[in-house]
């Protein structure tokens, strides 16, 4: 049980560290299928991603996200496994839900659990009948977080405006505060054509009680999005979770980002989703995108696929949050070459620059 709501926390000036990248969090850690990338840790290791949950909070996130990320009928349909949906959203949630509370005891602070919707992949602008599926897909889920006992829902990576409506419709349905944040492909825009400015105006404006941007862009690309929608929005709490990658102008997202290092014949024509471990930025690049964030008024910052725990943990410590993982952080005075300390022998310090 939190000390104050989610709403009333975003009335604070301290931006909300998000933590997500459950997606390529565990299937690093060897527990998910790149590819399908459907969530069955819930299921198959609990106890894998209760520790992610739990590395994840320890690192700085205010909200315990429930790994439902991809866990919707279309993606357990094509897998085969339908039957376990339901059983799934539930277990997912429980655990975010474990976490938040034993974490918020033994840490001293507020931890939210946040339901997680996703982009359907079914929705087709030219087919009234997929946006009635995509309605009951997202209803189902919010109704099984909210049960579990969610605080809020995060839609995220909803690269259709339409889409990210119907998510907004269905979590105000259910009377829990939503974030939305749409995802915006090498186009610039949302794929109906719609900026990511204007969808997050019109979001607001339905009631998203926070909008933004997540995912595709690196922590440098996706600042003049972020950048866009805060304009659009103006006072508006805005959220912004980049990809953890080395994105750049010319490849502004991460699914044709080319990697002139591999030396390897990869399975596949592109190095996403299985071939961007050289491609990752490293946590002082995604610590400077919190700084630009917190600087533009964002109010949940966060990292998306391919932040790992010490992204999260530099990032909320960049934004002056005390983690419980910060004992842990970074500390070269003692290394044995390039460290400072006088217990240091010289014939070790000073051979660091030959090394």
């Amino acid at each position: 049980m939190t000390t104050t709501s989610f709403l009333d926390r975003l009335t604070e000036d301290e931006p909300l560290v998000l933590a997500g990248g459950f997606l390529f969090e565990v299937e690093r850690r060897g527990y998910l299928t790149a590819g399908e990338f459907v969530p069955k840790v819930a299921l198959e290791h609990p106890e894998v991603l209760e520790q992610v949950t739990r590395d994840f909070v320890r690192a700085g996130s205010d909200i315990a996200l429930a790994f439902t990320y991809n866990g919707h009928r279309e993606k357990m349909r094509i897998i085969g496994e339908e039957h376990l949906l339901e059983p799934l959203n539930r277990e997912a949630m429980k655990i975010a839900k474990k976490v938040a509370e034993e974490e918020s005891k033994a840490l001293g602070r507020d931890v939210w659990v946040a339901g997680n919707i996703s982009n359907s992949n079914i929705y087709d602008p030219e087919d009234p009948a997929t946006a009635d599926q995509v309605r009951q897909m997202y209803r189902e889920m919010v109704g099984w977080a909210k049960e579990e006992g969610a605080d809020l829902i995060l839609a995220e990576t909803m690269y259709f405006y339409e889409e990210a409506k119907i998510a907004l419709e269905e979590i105000k349905a259910a009377g829990l505060p939503a974030i939305i944040n749409v995802a915006v492909f090498a186009t610039g825009e949302l794929r109906d054509g719609v900026s990511p400015a204007e969808a997050a105006k019109k979001l607001a404006d339905a009631g998203a009680d926070v909008v933004g941007t997540n995912c595709f862009q690196g922590p440098n690309t996706i600042r003049p999005i972020l950048q866009s929608i805060k304009d659009a929005v103006g006072d508006h709490p805005v959220c912004g979770m980049p990809g953890t990658f080395r994105t750049t102008d010319e490849h502004t997202t991460f699914f044709n980002l080319p990697d002139e290092g591999n030396t390897a014949t990869l399975p596949h024509e592109r190095t996403f989703p299985d071939a961007l471990e050289a491609q990752n930025s490293n946590r002082y690049e995604t610590a400077e995108f919190g700084e630009f964030a917190h600087k533009l008024g964002a109010k949940v910052i966060g990292l998306c696929c391919g932040g790992s725990v010490i992204h999260h943990r530099e990032l909320s410590e960049r934004l002056g949050k005390k983690t419980y993982l910060g004992k842990y952080s970074p500390d070269m005075s003692k290394h044995f070459m390039y460290g400072n300390d006088s217990s240091l022998p010289e014939v070790a310090t000073s051979f660091g620059s030959q090394a």
